[in-house]
């Protein structure tokens, strides 16, 4: 089959500036539009179920708050019975990897003046926490000390409360408990629900929360041990009301808990994509149409239905190719770790190389979707009235 010239295609793209700007400007939305549901999905997937529950920690926490840590309240002697009680527990130096924490939501102001309220996700914690939570590292400044109204807080804990970054600096203060708390040092823990969190002392916290002889859970890790250690522990201790859940677990229960909602922005992505579509195949026909005396005159030149309709595909997946580019890089600039807030904190949104790959193949199935039905039409008509077409 003779087939035309590939830089036949590449000339007619300018010949039309507005055919090829809305082709480009057409196919970059789409992979935006897929890029920006797509980075939603898996930075919320990698946040709930990846790094935020570690595979060996064990989550021990009070009977019937497995879905939920901020209802849980178990005593605060649990700490030291479970370090006792059970054998295999990862130790270094001598400390035992087994850390009592309060999770709580609180309201917390900017300033005691301020009259708005700030959801804030607050976690009190033991210096132990650092060896339980290896994913958590201090980026700047240092732990809050017990008794001095100290905290720290993670990288997207400003996007959680709804403040810009630069108000939650070293030597900045949140108002919370009717006093000032001083904010000393800055974390990352990147794809966890901890980075959207505020961390203080754990005896800070009780007497904030009023729970001085209770925790909401014990996190331990294991080393030699097995969760059925652990397990064994939680059930053979009634008169303590605890179970024992792997920390991943619990988290992956809760990704399951927003599997709706992830379910809706990927049809949201699929119907408005399916729009673009539409009018991709709306700029195509219209711009081919104009070219239906071309299309004649390649046909009465030799060249076979099949090696037009190639090439009029070859020029629209080129022009969608660019496109699908120009929209790939105009992602990764401005949609990649955007913070996003939710009920638990906040996540940011992951581009990896699997929504890049989704997106620009999304690009490039516009380009030759786009071109083939008003390839098809230019062709039905018989040469002689395609050469007499206008």
């Amino acid at each position: 089959m003779r087939q035309l010239p590939f830089h036949y295609a590449l000339r007619n793209l300018g010949r039309s500036g507005v055919r090829l700007a809305a082709s480009l400007v057409g196919s970059s939305l789409v992979v935006l539009l897929i890029l920006a549901s797509g980075g939603f999905v898996r930075g919320m997937q990698l946040t709930l179920t990846q790094d935020s529950g570690l595979h060996q920690n064990i989550m021990i926490l009070g009977t019937g708050s497995e879905e939920g840590v901020e209802r849980s309240q178990i005593s605060a002697s649990v700490q030291g019975i479970a370090a006792a009680s059970i054998p295999g527990l990862k130790e270094q130096a001598g400390v035992i990897y087994a850390s009592p924490e309060i999770h709580a939501a609180l309201p917390v102001r900017e300033r005691a003046d301020s009259a708005a309220e700030l959801a804030s996700v607050m976690r009190g914690v033991r210096p132990v926490a650092m060896l339980v939570h290896p994913e958590v590292e201090i980026v700047e400044g240092r732990p809050p000390e017990a008794g001095r109204d100290e905290l720290m807080v993670g990288s997207l804990a400003a996007t959680r409360l709804g403040v810009p970054d630069d108000r939650l600096t070293l030597g900045n203060t949140l108002h919370f408990d009717d006093r000032d708390w001083t904010i000393v040092g800055r974390f990352s823990a990147p794809n966890t629900v901890m980075n959207a969190e505020i961390w203080l002392p754990l005896t800070d916290l009780q007497i904030a929360t009023n729970r001085e002889a209770s925790v909401s859970c014990v996190i331990v890790t294991l080393g030699s041990a097995t969760f059925a250690d652990a397990d064994l522990f939680a059930k053979s201790r009634l008169d303590l009301e605890i179970t024992a859940i792997p920390e991943s677990d619990y988290y992956a229960s809760i990704a399951a808990f927003y599997g709706p909602i992830r379910f809706m922005v990927i049809v949201t992505a699929v119907l408005i994509a399916s729009g673009g579509i539409l009018g991709g195949l709306n700029t195509m026909y219209a711009a081919f149409a104009a070219r239906v005396r071309e299309v004649g005159m390649l046909q009465s030149l030799g060249f076979t239905r099949m090696a037009i309709v190639a090439n009029l595909a070859e020029e629209s997946v080129f022009a969608a190719a660019c496109g699908a580019l120009i929209g790939a890089v105009v992602g990764l600039l401005l949609l990649d770790g955007l913070a996003v807030r939710f009920s638990m904190g906040a996540f940011a949104l992951t581009i990896d190389a699997m929504v890049l790959l989704v997106g620009v193949l999304g690009g490039l199935a516009i380009g030759f979707i786009g071109a083939i039905p008003p390839a098809i039409r230019c062709l039905r008509l018989p040469i002689t009235e395609a050469l007499k077409s206008f």
